[in-house]
């Protein structure tokens, strides 16, 4: 007699998806079979139970300008249990007053109200050699993936090329990972100064003063970096067919690469600029062109993309209020609570790939680049009991309104989406049931990465 069983649905374990039920323990998977028995049983006949999603890069209450992101670690993970995400990788606060240990301890602090199971990268701004001794600290401290900007110098963000060899060589020494936000900050400043010159700074402009030529550069020379350094790579949000081929060559020269992109990459593109509320799109990578989606798609399918995540960094429409400037607005969209209809219904639903793949994406793709799987990203024995039952049949729309995220604005307002969750089990417990939130404030536990 489990605690709780699953029982009939298609499960879908790292061997494929099978019949079987699920039996809980506690807050673990303890067994799969049939005919199991629990104090609480779940018929999941006619439903999909999937490993719960991993957001492997949100921002919430992100400081941005003086004012910060929308969600905070409370309202963002309950958004996030309500979709099916049953753990995100938010990052610390970088600061060039202040070490990698100070701002994950504080990080850890602002994290202690999430609904579900959260782990962080190290944010790495206005490091130095010198400081390699706070890598090893903070990969005691469980944060083993550590980001660098190549953009954004005017901010005070960006780590220069000799910044990267000196902090790679490091990393690779204490078994630590790199991250990257791969755009060339000198042919962004170059165009913007330009436009900004002439005037030219309707929304319109922010594609044109970050073209796909900045992230296919930036990758290729992270990248090579990272091979000559021996460090494995993660290269955030590739927006362009330029980004993903720099990244594919780069795995096929000897660099280990992660490549992860957005659900915004793969389902919108430039042109909903020219609508009437287009600078609510902004983001940085910014939305690309339809050639662009058609690449990122074939590198879901081919395998040459490893995960999907959000970038979820959402505001709301007074936030993101039009002054007549692309430069003044913050950048970010909201997606942690989509992140999970959105792929099912686009890719497994309309055959672009299988829910092995969905898994691979979403589950065990993002847990192993986190370096904490297979305690979590999968349905085995041992593993936490994160669980999502999807309904294949459920219909939804998506609008702000419907969903739970912190904000008035969806990038996917009005799309029509099939498969939707049902139910959201969090280490065990039921978080989410009968379109409600019933998880509670605090649940959520820090998970440590392996170096």
């Amino acid at each position: 007699m489990f605690d709780l069983v699953i029982k009939g649905g298609t499960v879908v374990i790292p061997e494929g998806a099978s019949k079987v039920d699920v039996g809980i323990e506690g807050e673990k998977i303890a067994t799969m079979g049939q005919g199991l028995s629990g104090r609480r049983e779940v018929d999941a006949t006619g439903l999909i139970v999937l490993p719960g999603a991993i957001d492997a890069h949100t921002h919430m209450e992100l400081p941005v300008r003086g004012d910060r992101s929308s969600d905070d670690f409370l309202s963002g993970t309950i958004a996030a249990a309500c979709g099916g995400v049953t753990m995100i990788s938010d990052f610390s606060v970088g600061s060039a007053e202040t070490s990698l240990p100070e701002e994950i301890e504080a990080r850890k602090q602002a994290a202690k109200k999430a609904v579900i199971d959260y782990t962080m990268h190290g944010e790495v701004i206005g490091w130095h050699p010198g400081r390699e001794s706070e890598f090893n600290e903070a990969i005691g401290l469980g944060v083993s993936t550590f980001k660098f900007y190549l953009a954004y110098s005017r901010s005070g963000r960006m780590s220069d090329d000799g910044v990267l060899y000196r902090a790679f060589t490091a990393l690779a020494h204490y078994g630590g990972r790199a991250m990257v936000h791969a755009e060339n900050d000198d042919i962004i400043n170059a165009l913007t100064d330009a436009f900004e010159t002439n005037g030219e700074l309707g929304i319109l402009f922010l594609p044109r003063s970050r073209p796909a030529l900045c992230e296919e550069e930036a990758i290729t020379r992270a990248a090579t970096i990272a091979r000559h350094t021996g460090i494995t790579l993660r290269i955030a949000h590739i927006s362009s067919e330029l980004g993903l081929n720099a990244a594919s060559a780069a795995r096929t020269a000897g660099a280990r690469i992660i490549a992860e992109t957005c659900p915004q990459y793969l389902l919108l593109d430039e042109r909903v600029y020219a609508e009437s509320n287009g600078h609510l799109f902004a983001a940085t990578p910014p939305l690309r062109t339809e050639v662009d989606r058609r690449a990122l798609w074939k590198g879901i399918t081919s395998g040459a993309i490893n995960l999907v995540a959000t970038d979820h960094c959402p505001f709301t429409r007074e936030q993101k209020r039009w002054t007549g400037s692309f430069l003044d607005l913050p950048y970010g969209l909201p997606g942690v609570e989509t992140l999970l209809p959105l792929l099912y219904s686009e890719g497994v639903a309309k055959e672009r790939f299988s829910l092995e793949r969905l898994v691979e994406l979403l589950s065990s793709g993002p847990a192993k680049a986190l370096g904490i799987y297979p305690r979590k990203g999968a349905i085995m024995i041992g593993s936490d009991a994160d669980l999502v039952l999807i309904d294949p049949r459920r219909e939804f729309t998506i609008t702000a309104e419907k969903l739970h995220m912190r904000t008035d604005f969806n990038p996917y307002e009005g799309r029509r989406v099939v498969g939707y969750p049902v139910m959201t089990l969090s280490r065990g417990r039921v978080v989410f049931e009968n379109e409600q939130f019933c998880g509670e404030e605090g649940w959520g536990r820090f998970v440590p990465q392996a170096g």
